[in-house]
């Protein structure tokens, strides 16, 4: 089915980046879409060859080996993964960017070092070990689009990069170029430029998370309703501004973790308040109804190298070890995510 999303602005990403007490980096996202990605669970072993272009029918770019395993989601069940981890503890995801980027286009000249968008996770994952090592490695490869059937169009999306030290980065491709931005405050979305949000953020510089006294004005006393003054005026709506601004007050105000393990269970807990139940952010489309919704969550521990994941259809969070998942392993291995919601009965237990 082609929806043509590859137009739209409003597709819904979020990411955090957390820091625990231990030294662990936990970098963490939500994926919406307005349709299934179908997106399985994938481990790629290291020396695995890919050939660049692989959605393009009629071009082929360059072919690599990979010197590390990987593993992390894939989308539309292709040997593409968009949010992963490999064996040295780097992350990458894929975000959104709609209406901001600006692909290189594919030529004779620059075939021979070209990448299609939807696939730089692969090549990333697979030859870096630091976010320095893929900062030098970037602007030597022509980032260009290729049309994938079930969006009509090339992926317009941009890059959140993090590593085991913390490092953390958002690359992006638009009118002005390759730029590699700072992660400075633990977070990205979607459009419009990382450099934009962080330029808006100092129309909430009011926000804090102590409560606030009572004030007089005139003769009027003013008391708080209650709890949650200090964060009053945080945007609660699912435009890519908003959510970016609640992202950075939710990650940077939680209390730091000790372990890997609070990382992670901080990091599920942030992103609950990004998920978008099904029906709530709709549009029409070409005569068709499309409502974008969390197809999944998932998080990075870049100290350990395990992959944590839960679906909408599940939200039973499932796990795995990259490095023991690619350990002997021969060649790249796709898992059915689990979409099965289970309740637990403890009627018996009174």
């Amino acid at each position: 089915m082609v929806l043509g999303l590859a137009g739209q602005s409003a597709l819904a990403c979020t990411g955090i980046v957390l820091h625990a007490d231990d030294g662990t980096t936990v970098a963490a996202r939500t994926m919406e879409f307005g349709l299934d990605l179908e997106s399985d669970l994938v481990a790629v072993p290291a020396g695995t060859e890919f050939t660049t272009l692989a959605l393009n029918p009629d071009e082929s770019g360059f072919t690599y080996t990979t010197k590390y395993g990987f593993g992390g989601a894939n989308a539309f069940s292709e040997r593409i993964i968009i949010d992963g981890l490999n064996t040295e503890g780097l992350y990458f995801g894929v975000f959104y960017f709609a209406g901001a980027v600006k692909l290189e286009e594919l030529t004779l000249d620059n075939q021979d070092y070209a990448i299609s968008s939807e696939e730089l996770g692969n090549w990333v994952l697979g030859q870096f070990a630091t976010v320095e090592e893929v900062r030098a490695a970037i602007p030597h490869v022509a980032v260009v689009g290729t049309d994938i059937e079930q969006i009509g169009g090339p992926a317009p999306v941009h890059y959140a990069v993090t590593d085991a030290t913390g490092d953390a980065v958002v690359i992006e491709y638009t009118s002005a170029g390759l730029r590699i931005h700072d992660n400075t405050v633990n977070a990205v979305t979607n459009n419009p430029p990382y450099d934009w949000h962080l330029t808006n953020l100092q129309n909430y510089i009011g926000l804090g998370v102590d409560n606030r006294d009572e004030i007089t004005v005139g003769n009027q006393v003013l008391k708080p309703f209650g709890q949650g003054t200090g964060m009053a005026g945080l945007p609660g709506d699912f435009t890519s501004p908003s959510r970016f601004v609640r992202a950075v007050a939710y990650a940077n105000s939680a209390l730091k973790p000790a372990t890997a393990d609070d990382a992670i269970f901080e990091a599920f807990h942030i992103l609950n308040n990004f998920d978008i139940p099904k029906g709530a952010v709709r549009e029409q489309h070409q005569g068709q109804a499309i409502s974008e919704y969390t197809l999944w969550t998932a998080a990075s521990d870049t100290k350990n190298r395990i992959y944590y994941f839960k679906s909408y259809g599940s939200q039973q969070v499932e796990k795995v070890d990259i490095r023991a998942a690619v350990e002997g392993l021969e060649a790249p291995k796709a898992l059915k995510v689990n979409n099965t919601f289970a309740v637990s009965d403890r009627t018996s237990d009174f």
